[in-house]
């Protein structure tokens, strides 16, 4: 194979999909391929695909078919399709589309490059589905999206049945990596100068369950607050029956976690929560959050919603909105339910007409914008320590912000000046210290000018990977109170950057 086939990943779908195609690329770029550029029709075009929502399979093949001319222009050029839907629809994919070469499926992303191969020498298509994990997809090379956050996976799969969900069935039953393995990576992570990290799992508080200890969790959150230098750790998505106190405690007491849990509620309806076999009802998932709020008063807590769930009443709605009124989510995803084919709720009788579901799914918007603008115009004249992101905000070259993320996992766009108007410029993966002057539903704004840069390893290793030189440490104005000692506090008026 020549060295300059390039690829291109394409990724729909949630996180664990995202952390996949950082394997894929890793594994194509170990093969020999180089990353296409933006505006060039790659040789290789890889869609991970999600089959969550009931539109995805019309989106893959619509997109398949947008590349059938490039395809038949060059018959050079592969095209493989994997991920949740792959692991679905197997051999219908060629079917629907015989222009594709490789189909794998979510337990043998490894084998993508041999795959692809083997469709090359062999002029046919090369579908391959395994139907259990062939080896943890921590073990594969990595191609990470981020020089200063990470994904670090603590399991795959998942144990529960939720009648709405067709993920256990894509994904299978849960297994667990070992603590020692995911503290290695999270340490080799840091030394590469990664300052967060996000455990992931499809529910990831049930991690401990394939080696019996119901506290392997809580455990593994406190031993990352041992690690030094990572400022950060985050996780995604725990399930409410799984959530226990000893969670709680580690969050509140382990300075690294970050105050923010996103946690799903899917419905407030206990009736509906049963149908849809959640396994907690709605006392519990709020008594949890009060819980939550008592730790850590300033816990920034979002969810899921499905509105329309087959048999959802008026009455059961109203409990959601009611859910949500106390709750007061700092944000909320919200979706209108969407029969997926091998589900039980797709054969459940009360499917709702689409004008019902979409008249109460523009309600709950509207309710949850207005409970998420109070709450982020309360923190006002609060000051947060940013992690400076990269491709946040889509407007801020127009209005000349940069942007990031607070500890709690807002969304902050702030002014690129120092308090004195000066321009400031500190890189993706420094921490920026702001006032903020705005609360909007879906972000905060602060244009008071930045108050202090923290250069940070990870800001070096963003210098790097992007071809700049690290930058001095600048003056130091005070020993930062978390994260690596080499990270140093600078002034962002201006004078002191060089």
């Amino acid at each position: 194979m020549s060295q300059s086939r390039t690829y291109q990943v394409r990724t729909y779908g949630c996180q664990m999909n995202v952390h996949d195609s950082e394997r894929l690329s890793g594994l194509l770029e170990d093969a020999g391929y180089e990353r296409a550029a933006e505006d060039a029709t790659a040789d290789v075009v890889v869609f991970n695909t999600c089959a969550v929502r009931e539109n995805a399979d019309n989106r893959l093949y619509g997109n398949l078919g947008h590349l059938r001319p490039a395809k038949d222009a060059n018959p050079e050029m592969q095209i493989a399709v994997g991920g949740c839907l792959a692991q679905k629809d197997r051999g219908e994919i060629v079917r629907r589309a015989p222009w594709v070469d490789v189909v794998f499926g979510t337990h043998n992303i490894g084998s993508l490059p041999t795959l692809l191969e083997r469709a090359r020498v062999q002029r046919e298509a090369q579908v391959e589905i395994e139907e259990s994990l062939e080896t943890f997809p921590s073990t594969l090379p990595t191609r990470r999206e981020s020089a200063y956050a990470a994904w670090v996976a603590i399991s795959v799969g998942c144990n529960n049945t939720c009648t709405f969900c067709i993920v256990p069935s894509l994904r299978g039953k849960e297994r667990d990596r070992r603590p020692g393995d995911v503290l290695a990576e999270v340490r080799a992570l840091v030394d590469e100068g990664v300052a967060e990290v996000t455990l992931l799992g499809q529910n990831v508080n049930a991690y401990g369950v394939e080696f019996g200890d119901r506290r392997a969790f809580s455990k593994l959150l406190r031993a990352c607050g041992e690690i030094d230098g990572l400022e950060r750790v985050r996780f995604t998505s725990p399930h409410p029956r799984d959530f226990t106190d000893d969670v709680i405690e580690a969050m509140a007491e382990t300075p690294n976690v970050m105050p923010q849990l996103h946690m799903p509620l899917q419905s407030g309806s206990s009736r509906v929560l049963k149908a849809m076999r959640r396994s907690y009802r709605k006392e519990r998932f709020l008594g949890i959050v009060r819980k939550v709020r008592e730790a850590m008063p300033e816990a920034a807590i979002s969810t899921d919603i499905i509105v329309g769930f087959p048999g959802e009443t008026e009455e059961d709605f109203e409990e959601t909105l009611d859910v949500v009124r106390q709750a007061r989510f700092s944000m909320a995803f919200t979706f209108q339910y969407s029969k997926r084919s091998g589900t039980p709720a797709a054969e459940m009788e009360g499917q709702l007409p689409k004008e019902v579901v979409q008249e109460r799914y523009e309600r709950l918007v509207k309710l949850q914008d207005s409970i998420s603008a109070e709450e982020n115009r309360k923190l006002v004249g609060r000051e947060v320590e940013v992690l400076v992101a990269e491709g946040e905000g889509r407007k801020d070259g127009e209005h000349r912000r940069l942007s990031g993320r607070a500890p709690d996992n807002r969304l902050v766009h702030f002014a690129a000046t120092g308090t004195d108007g000066e321009p400031a410029e500190p890189r993706p993966g420094d921490m920026a210290t702001v006032t903020i002057t705005y609360g909007a539903p879906h972000h905060l704004v602060a244009d008071s000018g930045i108050r202090a840069i923290r250069r940070t390893p990870a800001g070096d290793a963003w210098a790097v990977r992007n071809g700049r030189a690290p930058e001095p440490s600048g003056v130091l104005l005070g020993m930062p109170t978390v994260g690596a000692p080499a990270a140093t506090t600078v002034s962002a008026g201006g004078c002191c950057d060089s």
